[in-house]
């Protein structure tokens, strides 16, 4: 595990040290909430990105790292967790039958977001993504898999408990790959975010004192 998990995240960090350069303030709107992604995220601490670092540059990172540990728990619970597998598979297929799912196949730079931004007073409705998504049915018999045992609800309830231990593992290990990277993140943004965000502190003071008193 712990080879794998190091080269995942040597290629996720070099993959958000080559985007960097190309942030621009202003490219990603404004949040209505925290984003529970990257708020308090022990990711991000690991990195040294958790203070004083735009959540537009934060969020791409915090996403790639947790495909990491998707993967990872994915791999183990389809190895060693069949119940759990099998229920998470039938998810899967009622996704797949969605006939759109906005959600899927974003970038990490926006893989998490707000699907729709926050309405402007007085703008003309039309519609939002929200509304095209579908929701999870189990009205296929195909996918509806006989009601549970006593004793099969029990151990799925084990099972769900060791995806959740080894998510816990596997999380550890990422913060620890990501400590050896602070220097290179760090310098990253001293580079490419801090000078823009200085620029756009400038530029707010010009604008609220035109007059340099």
């Amino acid at each position: 595990m712990d080879a794998s998990i190091e080269s995942r995240v040597d290629r996720e960090v070099e993959a958000w040290l080559r985007w960097v350069p190309r942030w621009r303030p202003g490219t990603h709107r404004a949040r209505s909430r925290l984003c529970q992604q990257c708020f308090g995220s022990p990711v991000l601490r690991a990195a040294g990105l958790d203070t004083d670092v735009p959540h537009a540059v934060q969020h791409p990172l915090s996403m790639r790292i947790k495909t990491v540990v998707e993967d990872e728990v994915e791999t183990y619970t389809a190895q060693n967790l069949p119940l759990l597998n099998r229920e998470l598979g039938l998810i899967e297929l009622r996704r797949a039958a969605q006939a759109y799912r906005p959600l899927e196949g974003l970038e990490p730079e926006f893989d998490g977001l707000d699907l729709d931004p926050p309405a402007e007073p007085d703008s003309p409705y039309l519609f939002t993504f929200e509304e095209f998504v579908q929701p999870l049915s189990a009205d296929d018999p195909e996918l509806v898999p006989p009601p549970l045992t006593i004793e099969e609800k029990a151990a799925l309830r084990v099972e769900m408990r060791l995806a959740d231990d080894y998510a816990a593992l596997v999380g550890k290990r990422v913060c620890a790959d990501l400590r050896e990277h602070r220097t290179a993140l760090q310098h990253a943004i001293a580079m490419f975010v801090e000078p823009q965000v200085q620029a756009l502190l400038a530029d707010l003071g010009s604008t609220l004192d035109p007059h340099g008193t």
